[in-house]
């Protein structure tokens, strides 16, 4: 049956990543953030699943962000429904920004949590700290800065010790990319990043498994899809950059595994921030 090919080839290569970058350990929290869409309902069910198996022993929660401004969700009742049949607590949490390019401009009053929006650029700032000089920044980048925040204030209420998030090959090496040919650098989301200024670890257990494979797995179990309504949506760099991958598989097949041994051999895959 294709369907358990299926699951069975994904597991595989998620039990790899884990295995490789010590993504699992045994006693952890872990918070995923479950946005509705394919890769986090992927991650959340890989995890859950192994999760029963006790081999690490690990807990998992979730957490779905919505945003007040932005049509942009999918059914809380489905999602309740989805981690009710895996036996995984689901956290639904409201929240808002303003896209205004001068919403950060005013000051702010001192606050030592790693969320405080600065008016100027302290000596050593956390990469959760929002300052001045990002307060003109795209409302994708507010609305993705937002939920963020929420997902890591969360996390530490819970107790949690790590975050998971749903990025799979194609987004490593999509940034890998990106960063390569606009930012004059090489390097990715890693595998795993640990946080030196907080108890948290950002980890990416799909960072092994093609988004193709992703797809067709969400396809098999009819997975219910988002509505997509968000009034910033627009064609962007990264979809340039999977066109531009596209082609380069279509020159040289192995081209996705030689840019992930790049970044292998650079170590780009663990990091600490």
């Amino acid at each position: 049956m294709e369907q358990e090919k299926l699951f069975h080839h994904i597991n595989k290569l998620f039990v790899k990543a884990f295995a490789t970058y010590r993504l699992l350990e045994d006693d952890d929290h872990i918070l995923v953030g479950l946005s509705g869409g394919k890769d986090s309902l992927c991650l959340l069910e890989l995890l859950a699943k192994r999760a029963r198996i006790h081999h690490p022993c690990f807990r998992v929660e979730a957490i779905h962000v919505r945003m007040e401004n932005v049509s942009y969700e999918t059914s809380t009742d489905y999602l309740e429904r989805f981690c009710h049949a895996l036996d995984v607590p689901l956290h639904v949490v409201t929240t808002s920004f303003d896209s205004s390019p001068f919403t950060l401009h005013s000051s702010q009053p001192k606050d030592s949590s790693p969320f405080t929006l600065h008016s100027s650029q302290p000596k050593d700032s956390s990469p959760f700290t929002l300052h001045s000089s990002l307060k003109k920044k795209p409302a994708c980048f507010l609305c993705s800065w937002n939920r963020r925040k929420q997902m890591f204030n969360l996390a530490q209420e819970l107790g949690c010790n790590k975050i998971a998030l749903g990025h799979h090959q194609d987004d490593l090496l999509h940034t890998a990319l990106l960063n390569l040919l606009y930012q004059g650098r090489f390097d990715s989301m890693p595998a795993k990043l640990k946080m030196r200024k907080m108890p948290l670890t950002i980890i990416r257990p799909l960072c092994m498994i093609p988004e193709s494979d992703i797809r067709r797995y969400a396809e098999l179990q009819r997975y219910e899809k988002q509505i997509k309504l968000c009034p910033y949506e627009d064609k962007t760099r990264r979809t340039d950059i999977r066109h531009l991958f596209e082609e380069a598989e279509r020159m040289n097949p192995e081209a996705r595994f030689s840019l992930w041994n790049a970044l292998a051999r650079s170590g780009k895959l663990v990091e600490e921030y």
